[in-house]
């Protein structure tokens, strides 16, 4: 067999692989946030500022509003001021130089987000969680024991459109649970992909809400919301697969053959 049938034949599997590995339903995506770039951010007390997250945040598209209930806080990374100048350390890289933080004691911290699902049956969420405890503010928080967070995410219908943490119909929800941090400085991230099941809405409006209700006080960050078909699918390109990997070795092999024949 001639060496450019060889290849003709590899090059068509790999593109039947390629168009295997790609997501089958449509997805739209929604919304990225990874809250690298506040507006006005002020390193008020402890490596944090204690202003809403709208101000900071808001506008992020143009027109893009957050709803929150109490002071969700935006920590900054590798500061100075707190615990005693170690400032909150991240290890892993994933927060970069601001990560939100939320409570779940003394105050019942909410963020909400609002969108347009359309006629998809999911809103997809990915997130990274994390422990985390504060130096001010009257914390600790969960003091003496870092304990592993536990978020709720749920999926609200909202006909009206109205920015805020969400009411009334809860369409879906899920608890995700992250890990125990080494200190109360040190972030420790868990990466979760949940899938809401938007169907019952009344008009494609929906709000997602998020709650901690364990750990005292807990991060967020790096937020990819999409609408989909397919539960978990948030629109990200997939790598190649294996067994296009595969061909490709087989290609490259099958012409150092030819060439040292």
């Amino acid at each position: 067999m001639k060496l450019t049938s060889v290849l003709a034949g590899l090059c068509a599997g790999l593109s039947l692989a390629l168009t295997a590995a790609a997501p089958a339903s449509a997805t739209t995506v929604l919304y990225t946030q990874n809250f690298e770039n506040p507006t006005g951010f002020v390193n008020r007390i402890g490596d944090l500022d204690y202003v809403p997250v709208n101000n900071l945040y808001g506008n992020q598209p143009v027109g893009f509003q957050f709803g929150n209930t109490y002071t969700v806080e935006t920590l900054l990374v590798g500061g100075n001021v707190a615990w005693g100048g170690n400032g909150y350390q991240d290890p892993q890289g994933r927060a970069g130089r601001y990560a939100i933080g939320m409570l779940s004691t003394v105050q019942d911290d909410l963020l909400g987000l609002s969108f347009n699902v359309g006629s998809y049956a999911y809103l997809n969420f990915q997130l990274d969680i994390s422990s985390i405890d504060l130096n001010c503010c009257g914390g600790s928080f969960d003091p003496g024991n870092i304990t592993a967070p536990v978020f709720r995410i749920s999926l609200y219908d909202n006909p009206t459109t109205v920015v805020g943490v969400g009411s009334g119909t809860v369409l879906d929800f899920e608890d995700i649970t992250g890990t125990v941090g080494p200190n109360a400085y040190t972030f420790d991230w868990t990466n979760y992909t949940v899938a809401l099941d938007a169907t019952g809405n009344t008009n494609g409006n929906v709000t997602l809400r998020i709650d901690l209700l364990q750990g005292g006080y807990a991060a967020i960050d790096n937020f990819r919301i999409a609408a989909s078909d397919a539960a978990g699918d948030t629109g990200n390109v997939p790598e190649p697969a294996s067994a296009a990997l595969v061909l490709l070795g087989l290609a490259a092999s099958a012409a150092a053959r030819r060439r040292a024949g």
